[in-house]
């Protein structure tokens, strides 16, 4: 079974936390049993969270030998500038290493279609912000923030709108589907 959650800010892509506040997790929002998230999203990220029962799969889906791409929009700190694309589908160097090249281009606006995030993105007067749409093919620890931020442009909100051939598309946050598996389709 496969199902694509919209995983919104601030809940963790764990069925349980054992942190004092207890925060939202994926309890809080899926509940059949025996599925498990196939790789992560940080607290503060939002989007497609993929979650099977089949190890396989989840292998098959978070192994970096198999290069999934994984596609984010990220709303920037700063102007884009084409230096900053262009070091970004070259590859940026980390404190873990480089990464692998990514596609990268900057959007023109948020889409249409984008959620108020809550609670807000903080909103600084003095300092514009920019959308960029990014493409990578690892998985390393906030890896899409870092990438940015070494590229002069801090990442504010980051959501992930495609993890191989499953698109987000239409999923409201906080609600799932499934992909693939026995039994309804959809849970509203």
């Amino acid at each position: 079974m496969l199902l694509a959650f919209n995983k919104p800010h601030g809940v963790l892509c764990q069925f349980t936390d054992h942190g004092t506040p207890s925060r939202p997790t994926l309890a809080d929002y899926i509940d059949i049993p025996a599925v498990y998230p196939a790789g992560r999203l940080d607290l503060d990220s939002e989007g497609l969270l993929l979650l099977t029962d089949d190890g396989a799969l989840a292998h098959r889906l978070t192994d970096p030998r198999h290069k999934q791409p994984k596609t984010y929009l990220a709303q920037v700190e700063g102007v884009i500038s084409e230096a900053a694309l262009a070091q970004l589908r070259r590859g940026v160097v980390l404190n873990d290493g480089p990464t692998l090249p990514a596609q990268a281009r900057a959007l023109d606006a948020a889409p249409p279609w984008l959620w108020p995030r809550d609670p807000p993105v903080r909103y600084r007067k003095s300092v514009p912000d920019a959308w960029l749409a990014l493409t990578i093919h690892e998985g390393r620890n906030r890896q899409v923030r870092r990438m940015t931020a070494a590229v002069g442009l801090p990442t504010l909100r980051l959501i992930r709108i495609a993890v191989g051939p499953h698109q987000l598309e239409d999923l409201a946050p906080g609600k799932w589907r499934r992909l693939s598996g026995p039994g309804p389709a959809d849970r509203a």
